[in-house]
């Protein structure tokens, strides 16, 4: 069972969820999205290397429960690594800046794997990252898109109620519906695109 940490952005998930207090079985599945012989194969792993410890808690009138904590070394890995993807990630914020697509390119070939890290520890924003994707013209791999479905749930109740207040005003009454010309109504949506930030 041997794995090498530093290519695994998958175990640095799981550190942060256990340091962000995800620290059940359970709980870990919900926060990662991973399937249960997954997340066990992680935290046997992680508890080879001793990055992680299960610790026993009792609960009154429950019994028992298991729980993951991490160890001083695996604080120390976890939070080297994401200093060291934060200044990667800084200094790809300044190519987008201004706009250095062959250094964007290059910093996407060699760090994309981790961008579900980035984005699961909090240090890269959400809308940051689907701007990034948007400029380069990447499409999202599954665990990115997974991601994208749960922040994407919110805009689509926004976009239903504002579309609701053009039909309360009566602005719709007299369009033309036929020619498929739905601009024409009084709708004036100017919600720009991830360039004019």
């Amino acid at each position: 069972m041997s794995f090498n940490l530093n290519d695994s952005p998958i175990h640095f998930i799981v550190l942060s969820a256990i340091y962000k207090n995800f620290n059940t079985l359970d709980k870990i599945m919900k926060f990662t999205k991973l399937t249960k012989s997954e997340v066990e194969t992680i935290l046997k792993e992680l508890e080879s290397q001793r990055l992680v410890i299960e610790v026993e808690k009792k609960i009154f009138f429950l019994g028992k429960k298991m729980q993951y904590k991490l160890t001083d070394t695996g604080l120390k890995v976890l939070t080297s690594k994401q200093q060291v993807l934060e200044n990667k990630l800084r200094q790809a914020q300044q190519w987008y800046s201004q706009g250095d697509k062959a250094q964007l390119q290059t910093f996407m070939g060699n760090d994309r794997s981790w961008m579900p890290f980035l984005i699961f520890s909090g240090i890269m924003d959400m809308v940051f990252f689907m701007s990034l994707m948007s400029f380069m013209g990447m499409a999202l791999n599954p665990m990115e898109s997974s991601m994208a479905g749960d922040t994407g749930d919110t805009g689509a109740t926004g976009s239903e109620s504002d579309s609701g207040a053009g039909t309360e005003t009566g602005a719709t009454e007299n369009v033309d519906m036929q020619g498929g010309d739905i601009g024409g109504g009084g709708f004036d949506f100017d919600g720009g695109g991830f360039d004019s930030f």
